[in-house]
């Protein structure tokens, strides 16, 4: 699952980051408001932590935004204070959970993935390009109406393709998605995996854009 992480502390950051890629989370981190208003494709993300006290355009004010442009990711707020007046105010503005500092790296992965949870048993929607469909929460595929048999990987990979439809994501981008640990990341793994995906899927879908990555045509 993928993170994002906004927070100004270099060195918090770093710290959490670690913890929660051990955890198995693939994070990303936007050090300030504007960064993280700006980042693109948030709905990929399965949870986002918000730290407050962000330079330039606070975290209250980054919250109000993405929930009234629509995005319905879970956000867990990052507190050095906690009051319950501050509380009421990021419910208000759409947070979904708070984390007091200083930071409990156990009872933060906790809380995401009670989140994750929460988010799952509502059920997300089905995921449609052409005429493949994929559901996130059965973790199940077809593609023309017959069911598509996919490994747990390829059903990620299709899952990151069919999330940002005729973009081109590169093969770092789709590294980080598929394997959390640096460690993991093999390019020839990644090359079998969408190879192996093309012949389950049949017919053309995944275009290489050759010295950029690969594409899913809508």
């Amino acid at each position: 699952m993928r993170l994002l992480l906004v927070e100004d502390d270099g060195d918090l950051a770093a710290r959490l980051s670690r913890r929660l890629t051990t955890a198995g989370f693939a994070v990303d981190i936007a050090a300030d408001g504007a960064t993280a208003l700006a980042w693109p494709d948030l709905a990929s993300h399965a949870a986002i932590i918000l730290d407050l006290g962000l330079p330039g355009i606070d975290g209250m004010a980054v919250l109000r935004r993405w929930r009234s442009a629509g995005l319905r990711t879970p956000v867990i707020i990052l507190t050095a204070r906690g009051s319950w007046q501050e509380k009421v105010e990021g419910l208000n503005a759409g947070a979904d959970d708070f984390v007091v500092k200083p930071v409990h790296s156990e009872e933060l992965i906790a809380r995401i993935h009670a989140q994750v949870r929460r988010v799952q048993d509502q059920g997300a929607p089905a995921l449609v390009v052409g005429d493949l469909v994929l559901d996130p929460v059965a973790r199940t595929a077809s593609r023309a109406g017959a069911a598509l048999d996919l490994s747990r990987q390829e059903f990620r990979l299709l899952e990151t393709f069919m999330r940002r439809p005729g973009s081109i994501l590169s093969q770092a981008d789709l590294l980080e998605r598929l394997y959390p640990l640096a460690a993991e990341r093999d390019w020839n793994a990644l090359e079998v995996q969408v190879s192996r995906l093309r012949r389950k899927l049949g017919g053309p879908a995944i275009t290489t854009v050759r010295g950029l990555g690969y594409r899913l045509d809508r």
